[in-house]
């Protein structure tokens, strides 16, 4: 029978000669039944290859033999290569059924010396004829499963670095981290005058300065020529810096008062119209603004779009222009007090962008994802960050690690900051390189991560009761578990590990009612959570009254969330000032009308219109010669007669009676209606 199976001994140079217990077959043809008999001298490397060779644990080809067919009928082989294979005439057939230790020495005296050192085994067949043992298998005590590469130890190996620390109990006393002296680089607050008084305009041009303005109209201008030049069918005259403000105006205007489009706005003949869009710009001039505004220098872009795929190439550059300016603002206006959060922010979009992400525990699940640092008293965006992958921050420590340090910038904000995180970015490497820049940092923290305890010594189970704490503190470093309703790592540079606070908590009793209880509370718990909502609150603030909508290019979704950006913190800004003045401060709703009236150039104070209740001037007396129609059935002015003047009049109030002058020089029936104190009642005549 001639095969075209290749063999390639194992060399003992890769391990071969030292088969062991936890040796692992890498072919599932290898796995015997060895309760059945077999004959250890017949040829183990009979196999029948398949046509279709596979790939994955093949060995390389080498000569193939010639087989043989022997007086007993087992297979051996003529190769002069392989002398050690039993060939015609072998009498060392096997009829027990169990396989002994002495079984295996006739077998094994009958293989050359290196070969009982190093098997030869084929791993590419797939089919064979009766099953066969391999001369130098591993031991055939116990069968293993297959597996087609060694056994990897199932612990990772960061998981590796275990505390020698038992885990201590709230009983145990904890002296706490040396406390950080709080040095900022400004004081905390507004960095403008604290007795002059700014309007909302004023407030909002700190972020979108003039100067920014004016490049943003620059490159929309640009933008727009070079969108005519490539066959765009719109006209366009030049925008200016006093339009761009209206334009913004009328953006606010549209997260104000909602409509299902955007062409609603200019609905003239509909009694659900809206007058005052048209009276600061026509809708095709609002498109069209909305279509070509752009952030960066066109002609730039083309040369920046020409290094893709080189590591020069810029993925933010359209944003940066404006996106620095307000960075830069954000930092400049406001010096943020000593809690600060850092989380990440979903910028809704579903572009076809390669920086859109998923994150599914998220509200906004799909869009652009933005690390942010952020004033935990007040949600004010201190700083933020555009996710674009792992080339986002040039540390070079990891992404989580990366991007807080980013943010995180002692020339910036000064010392003794307490920085709050969740597990997203919490690491001991992380907060223990903050500490050394003097920095706090409070999250919560996965177990996984690289040094934290792996002690099990002491440690909280699944029957532990609720409000059970463990804590080890390595250095300035504390972890704390906690178990509530499921159970809780911290990490913290800050905080103690129990200060005896207590909180409550509902209790089910086992007649079915419900109680409450006090349990304990880890001290970096009840911080964590009092502090690390900053960047949430400030996403709740911008979702109120934001400028976001859907967009035609991916860059412009940002640049609205800029504008967002930018309105929120002056708003903050504005409560902080009247904070210091001890005066009221306007709500939210109230600070973005005023900001739209301002943008738009117009008072937010209109005269309205007096409602068609019915009240028209008739005759007092109807007289059918019109000669007599003026003086009969005259009348003294009812407003007149209050003012002290004696003035007669032939008209009153269809509705209430009441005689008044309707004359070119004195209209006392429209100030009787109309002016405040003056309304209308019900007339006795004196003729009664």
């Amino acid at each position: 029978m001639e095969s075209d199976t290749e063999m390639e001994d194992f060399d003992s140079s890769e391990g071969g000669s030292n088969w062991s217990d936890d040796s692992y077959l890498a072919d599932e043809d290898f796995s015997f039944d060895y309760q059945e008999g077999v004959d250890p001298h017949e040829d183990a490397l009979d196999w029948e290859e398949d046509s279709n060779e596979s790939a994955g644990d093949t060995p390389p080809r080498v000569t193939p033999r010639k087989e043989s067919q022997s007086e007993s009928g087992v297979k051996c082989s003529d190769s002069p290569e392989e002398p050690w294979l039993p060939c015609k005439g072998s009498q060392s057939t096997r009829t027990s059924s169990v396989k002994t230790d002495e079984d295996e020495a006739p077998l094994l005296s009958t293989l050359h010396p290196d070969q009982q050192r190093s098997p030869s085994v084929n791993l590419s067949t797939k089919t064979y004829s009766p099953r066969k043992r391999v001369p130098s298998s591993p031991s055939l005590k116990s069968k293993v499963p297959r597996l087609s590469t060694p056994r990897k130890n199932s612990r990772l190996p960061h998981r590796t670095t275990e505390s020698d620390q038992p885990w201590k109990t709230e009983e145990h006393p904890d002296e706490g981290p040396q406390p950080l002296t709080f040095c900022p680089s400004r004081p905390p607050g507004p960095q403008v005058d604290p007795s002059a008084m700014y309007s909302p305009l004023d407030l909002f041009q700190m972020f979108f300065t003039k100067v920014t303005v004016r490049t943003l109209c620059d490159n929309t201008n640009r933008q727009a020529a070079r969108n005519i030049g490539r066959g765009k069918k719109f006209k366009w005259i030049d925008i200016t810096v006093k339009e761009f403000y209206k334009f913004i105006g009328l953006v606010f205007f549209t997260a104000l008062v909602k409509t299902r489009a955007i062409s609603d706005y200019w609905i003239t003949n509909s009694i659900f119209s809206i007058p005052f869009p048209a009276t600061v710009m026509n809708r095709d001039r609002y498109r069209i603004i909305s279509w070509n505004i752009h952030m960066s220098d066109p002609d730039e872009d083309a040369v920046n779009d020409r290094k893709k795929g080189t590591p020069e190439y810029d993925r933010l550059f359209r944003l940066k222009p404006l996106m620095n300016d307000i960075r830069h603002a954000c930092m400049s206006c406001f010096h943020p007090h000593r809690n600060l959060a850092v989380d990440e922010r979903m910028v809704a979009s579903k572009a076809r962008n390669g920086l859109i992400e998923y994150i599914k525990s998220k509200p906004t699940k799909f869009g652009f994802k933005i690390f942010v640092l952020a004033d935990s008293s007040n949600g004010y965006t201190v700083d933020y960050a555009v996710y674009i992958g792992k080339n986002t921050f040039p540390v070079g420590f990891g992404i989580c690690h990366d991007s807080v340090m980013s943010l995180v910038r002692p020339s910036v904000l000064g010392s003794g900051y307490h920085v709050y995180l969740d597990n997203y970015f919490s690491s001991p490497k992380l907060f223990k390189d903050l500490f050394d820049m003097k920095m706090g940092a409070c999250g919560t923290m996965r177990e996984g991560r690289l040094g934290f305890p792996r002690s099990e010594e002491n440690a909280l189970t699944k029957k532990s009761p609720r409000g059970s704490l463990r804590w080890i503190r390595e250095g300035s470093l504390l972890f704390v578990k906690w178990k509530d309703a499921r159970e809780v790592s911290m990490g913290t540079t800050i905080h103690q590990a129990y200060g005896g606070e207590t909180i409550k908590r509902k209790r089910k009793n086992k007649d079915g009612k419900w109680s409450h209880e006090s349990i304990p509370v880890p001290t970096p718990i009840l911080e964590y959570n009092k502090n690390m909502g900053g960047v949430d609150l400030s996403d709740q603030l911008i979702t109120y009254f934001s400028a976001h909508r859907k967009t035609m290019k991916w860059y412009r979704t940002l640049f609205y969330h800029f504008v967002d950006i930018a309105t929120t913190n002056s708003y903050i800004i504005h409560k902080d000032l009247c904070k210091v003045n001890k005066m009221q401060p306007m709500t939210h709703k109230e600070f973005t009308q005023a900001l739209v009236a301002q943008l738009c150039e117009v008072s937010i104070e209109t005269q309205s219109k007096p409602t068609n209740t019915g009240h028209t001037p008739v005759p007092i007396k109807p007289v059918a010669d019109k000669s007599k129609r003026s003086s009969a059935g005259r009348k003294r002015c009812e407003l007149c007669k209050k003012s002290g003047h004696s003035k007669d009049t032939p008209w009153k109030c269809n509705e209430c009676g009441v005689p008044l002058c309707v004359i070119p020089d004195r209209n006392c029936f429209h100030d009787w209606h109309n002016l405040e104190g003056m309304a209308p009642v019900e007339y006795q005549s004196s003729d009664s």
